[in-house]
């Protein structure tokens, strides 16, 4: 509804009146506007700060890496021949490398056929049971082997596939093997001929041990097509024989199953891509470090510069940044450089210093590096720059490995004694598997039980030797789903007494290995009267002087020691003293930590936040509560001049009226 002048019937200026008083009224919410513009202000401020601090933190995440500065450089004189990448446990050199042959997998091949798609056989269900080993010994004319033998690879599951009536067509064969994710892969082929179509079976592994060996058991048509035994039967061809990668450094034999290499010089690994000699050259990577050491400068002064433009003043201008005086920019000012002020312990080399190797503060705040000082610091002390930088823990010992550490490690040297090593679950058996083939039945199961994880296993019916045996049961324990997604493992081996011994993979009390009968050939005929062995033990000792607490091979730092939170491996070695470990975090590290604590969830600058929030919301309040306020101000306001503006208005009728009337008694009495 349309609010009505006033003023009308006095003729006053009651509406302009009315909206001066108004606005004068109304100059609180002025002042709330402005200073919700100055916390708005502020926030985004923060905001900027934050998003500089974040940057900052990144970059100090990545230089907080000791490798970032400890890799060797590589130089390939010939990089066609291999690649190559090395981490900061190689050692600097010349290799002179003679590729001779690369790795490549076993292909075999079905007899041709005319068609696709054709049902081959009865369509009855047909197992297909694919071992992959070596096939040594022997001659191999036409695609075939005669007097080789076939020896199962232990460390490789045995997989197993059904033709179901309706797939046992060459197409429906390669469908349903490559469904079956074993590692085989299947291919149809057509050569042109009358009978064209071929099936091939290549393994997804390179390597002599990742020969097939195929068992068919079903379908007559199918056995006579797809059986494949190096040993034995053979109505596949071989197409392509399983080979290692092999190949020379400095004249000794390196012999690999991928054409990935990995430490044949330690440290490295070699990506191979042809055969051929080249030489390698392992160096100090000088140009990485000095790029990481001017990251870190560069990363520091641009926080440095977001922090001078929303703290400083303009004196020309008169004008201050938009967190001129505020608490919490100068403290995170303050604490980074204090941070980069303070000198640092724990380093194997106490002489390092960021000025030592050449990074200084300048007079208007910012870092500056000096390349002469770096060069110098990196020819003479390459190994400790990292320490400046990163969280690094320096063993004396070669067999202990510093794992990691948390907030609470303080940086210092620790002594390190070692009270007892990890061991690994074990079970061996007192049944003498060399003394004659063991003969597993059809249809054997296995109960057993890895690390805590049960499973039930099915070992392929055949004669074995003790050796074969070790292989098979390794093969089935370690195929088994639910304890390979577990990521636990045993190792297969026959003792100098012919017994069978499975050990866990994994050290530690967890560690333990159990194995009972299921089904078929019990288990007494490869552990005799054994089932359960030998549960594992954690490692025992004290970092400083504090007894630890073992995981396998982890000791971590006992509560009370400066060095909790700080892990390190005990890979082996004697009981006793075990040196030391130098333990330092470097700036980088220190300052991506600092970082945490201005902008993580419970961090200076959120809290902050927080507050101008909430600030902000008491002001959106009050003003919606003295808009209100004036909406009734307006309207005594408006009453009252509604009120005033109708009485002037019948004060002036009465004027008129009186006025007329005295002018008419006046006019009477000139007339008389």
């Amino acid at each position: 509804m349309a609010v009505s002048s006033i003023g009308v019937g006095s003729g006053l200026p009651l509406d302009e009146l009315l909206t001066n008083i108004m606005a004068a009224e109304s100059q609180p919410l002025t002042l709330m506007a402005k200073k919700e513009a100055s916390f708005q202000a502020k926030l985004s401020a923060y905001g900027n700060l934050k998003g500089a601090l974040a940057t900052f933190q990144t970059a100090m995440a990545a230089l907080g890496k000791s490798s970032t500065f400890e890799n060797l450089q590589t130089t390939i004189a010939d990089k066609t021949i291999f690649t190559a990448t090395a981490t900061n446990k190689a050692a600097s050199g010349t290799y002179q490398v003679n590729v001779t042959q690369m790795a490549q997998a076993h292909s075999i091949s079905s007899a041709g056929q005319t068609s696709k798609t054709a049902l081959i056989g009865s369509g009855a269900d047909t197992t297909l049971t694919f071992q992959f080993g070596t096939i040594s010994g022997g001659t191999l004319a036409d695609g075939a082997y005669t007097g080789a033998t076939f020896t199962q690879d232990a460390k490789q599951k045995t997989g197993t596939v059904v033709i179901k009536n309706g797939d046992n067509s060459l197409q429906g064969i390669r469908d349903a093997v490559n469904a079956a994710n074993i590692g085989i892969t299947a291919t149809l082929v057509s050569d042109g001929s009358a009978t064209p179509d071929h099936l091939i079976f290549t393994s997804n592994q390179t390597g002599v041990e990742s020969s097939m060996k195929i068992d068919v058991s079903g379908d007559p048509a199918l056995q006579g097509l797809l059986e494949y035994d190096p040993a034995g039967t053979q109505t596949l061809k071989q197409t392509s024989v399983a080979q290692n990668t092999q190949l020379t450094v400095n004249g000794f034999f390196v012999n690999s199953p991928t054409n990935e290499v990995k430490e044949a010089i330690q440290g490295v690994t070699l990506n191979v891509i042809k055969t051929g000699t080249t030489s390698i050259v392992l160096a100090k990577d000088t140009a990485a470090v000095e790029a990481s050491v001017n990251s870190f400068v560069k990363a520091y002064n641009d926080l440095n510069k977001t922090l001078k433009s929303l703290t400083g003043y303009n004196a020309d201008t008169k004008t201050g940044g938009l967190l001129v005086g505020d608490s919490t920019a100068r403290t995170i000012q303050d604490q980074i450089r204090n941070t980069l002020s303070s000198a640092l312990s724990g380093l194997s080399n106490s002489n390092m210093s960021l000025p030592q190797i050449g990074v200084a503060f300048q007079k208007d705040g910012t870092l500056a590096v000096d390349a002469v000082k770096l060069k110098k610091a990196m020819d003479t002390n390459y190994g400790d720059i990292a320490g400046l930088f990163a969280t690094v823990g320096k063993t004396t010992d070669s067999l202990i490995n510093f794992t990691s550490s948390t907030s609470a490690t303080k940086a210092g040297s620790y002594d390190i004694t070692v009270t007892k090593l990890a061991t690994r679950g074990n079970v061996t058996g007192d049944v003498d598997l060399n003394a004659a083939p063991t003969v597993i039945a059809p249809n054997t199961k296995l109960s057993v039980t890895i690390d805590g994880v049960a499973a039930k296993i099915a070992l392929t019916e055949g004669s074995y030797t003790s050796a074969q045996l070790a292989a098979l049961v390794q093969s089935a324990i370690n195929g088994a789903s639910e304890i390979s997604a577990a990521g636990s493992k045993v190792t297969a081996t026959i003792d100098s007494n012919g017994f069978l011994n499975l050990q866990s993979d994994r050290y530690g009390s967890a560690s333990k290995v159990i194995i009972n009968s299921d089904t078929g050939t019990p288990a007494s005929s490869l552990l005799g009267t054994v089932s359960t062995g030998t549960v594992g033990s954690d490692v025992e000792g004290t970092i400083g002087g504090v007894v630890g607490t073992g995981s396998g091979q982890i000791l971590s730092a006992g509560r009370g020691s400066d060095a909790l939170g700080l892990k390190i491996e005990i890979v082996g070695g004697t009981l006793g003293s075990r040196g030391r470990i130098d333990f330092s975090q470097g700036y980088a590290d220190r300052l991506s930590k600092l970082t945490d604590q201005f902008i993580g969830a419970e961090g200076l600058i959120t809290g902050s936040t927080k507050s101008l929030n909430s600030s902000i919301e008491r002001i959106t309040d009050d003003a919606d509560a003295f808009k209100l306020r004036l909406v009734e101000i307006e309207k005594r306001y408006r009453k009252q001049f509604s009120a005033l503006d109708s009485m002037i208005a019948s004060m002036q009728r009465t004027q008129t009226y009186l006025t007329q009337q005295l002018a008419s008694i006046s006019a009477n009495s000139s007339s008389s």
